[in-house]
């Protein structure tokens, strides 16, 4: 592990990069930079290596990102399971769809937060960039003509003033940094689904594939991953609503509709963090840039976490803003994010309306694949013109 680097002064100090959220899409936004020869300060109000809830789910895109920047091996090294094929069932049709293994990614993988965040964490160091934890962002600074010129932050209620010529939030969906500087959406969603969400220990429960499961109105995920399996199970927003007090109840009674095998396997395990849950909120896009600021992630662009793909589309927006902050064509990230995000955000509307029939959700699912395909075509294109 690196040594931290960390501001020592309350003096104004100037940055070509302030990132306000230390999670991905942050940590990798500011490795990234840095990697670039950016000088960069990296924010975030959380203690350093803690928890987030989270699915996760690394799809291949994601591993992948995770290989070209040198950090896969530092994935296996921690422990997380190799995920090597997906299991499918839809109401009583059952399939497998085996995980082809690559040079570069030989499965897919569902690390523990506290173990993928630090890895960023280390790495973004590693590269000079300088970390400060347990500091809130308070807010921006602009000069006379309103351009964001640095950032007003809160350590143990002392305030330091940092300058920079650009302020980057990647403070999650309900970012301080795009309230601050007025990003508007851009693209809302109408529906969304809502997620009970827990994490077992000593299980029987197997570790070398993930599992989704489907019936009428409802789902149910087994993601293996470093000391144990995260459970979570899904409905409409409006079962939740009418659970609300017994969430524990709802999460066994959706379990108990796939069987009896998978109860009886989640029972005998061990429970290693309460449960969790996500009430559905619907997504939205934010317009991710202005005059000297830009937004990364779930600050910029939030979806239904139903989809696993948060964590690969954090990695590829982090690639896509650190481009920009090099060329300054702010324009042309938001033109790559959308038209790479919006087919998959579609997607998902329709799913989390919970209007389908398990052969129209089969069909959701397919268009689902097809949008990744998609979006690790685009990049390999990119590559190949640059």
């Amino acid at each position: 592990m690196s040594t931290p680097h960390r501001i020592t002064t309350n003096q104004p100090q100037h940055f070509d990069a302030v990132v306000i959220g230390a999670r991905v899409a942050g940590a990798s936004t500011a490795m990234l930079l840095a990697r670039a020869g950016a000088n960069v300060l990296l924010v975030d109000r959380a203690r350093r290596g803690s928890d987030t809830l989270s699915t996760h789910t690394l799809m291949r895109g994601a591993v992948r990102r995770l290989s070209d920047w040198g950090l896969l091996d530092r994935i296996w090294d921690a422990g997380t399971p190799a995920v090597t094929s997906v299991d499918f069932t839809y109401g009583p049709v059952e399939f497998t769809v085996p995980v082809k293994p690559k040079p570069d990614v030989p499965g897919l993988a569902a690390p523990r937060r506290t173990v993928l965040d630090p890895i960023l964490v280390d790495a973004a160091e590693e590269a000079g960039v300088i970390t400060t934890f347990e500091t809130s962002f308070v807010e921006p600074v602009r000069d006379r003509a309103g351009t964001v010129c640095g950032a007003v932050l809160n350590r143990n209620d002392v305030l330091t003033t940092v300058s920079c010529d650009v302020l980057i939030g990647a403070d999650g969906r309900t970012s301080r940094v795009a309230r601050s500087v007025g990003a508007p959406v851009t693209r809302a969603g109408i529906h969304a689904s809502a997620s009970c969400i827990t994490r077992l220990a000593d299980t029987d429960l197997a570790t070398d594939r993930f599992h989704w499961l489907y019936d009428a109105q409802i789902g149910a995920g087994v993601v293996p991953t470093n000391d144990g399996h995260v459970i979570f199970t899904v409905s409409s927003p409006a079962v939740f609503r009418r659970n609300r007090h017994n969430l524990e109840g709802l999460f066994n009674r959706t379990l108990a509709a796939f069987g009896p095998e998978l109860v009886e396997r989640v029972s005998a395990g061990r429970t290693t963090s309460p449960m969790r849950s996500i009430p559905g909120i619907p997504g939205h896009f934010r317009k991710p840039s202005g005059p000297g600021w830009a937004l990364v992630g779930d600050a910029g662009y939030f979806k239904d976490p139903w989809s696993a793909h948060g964590i690969a589309d954090a990695f590829r927006d982090a690639e896509l803003v650190a481009e920009a902050c090099g060329s300054r064509n702010f324009e042309a990230y938001e033109r790559e994010r959308d038209e790479r995000s919006i087919p998959l955000f579609e997607v998902l509307e329709r799913m989390g309306s919970f209007d389908w029939s398990l052969d129209e959700l089969q069909d959701l699912h397919r268009q689902l694949s097809e949008t990744m395909r998609f979006d690790d075509t685009y990049r390999s294109e990119l590559a190949a013109a640059a």
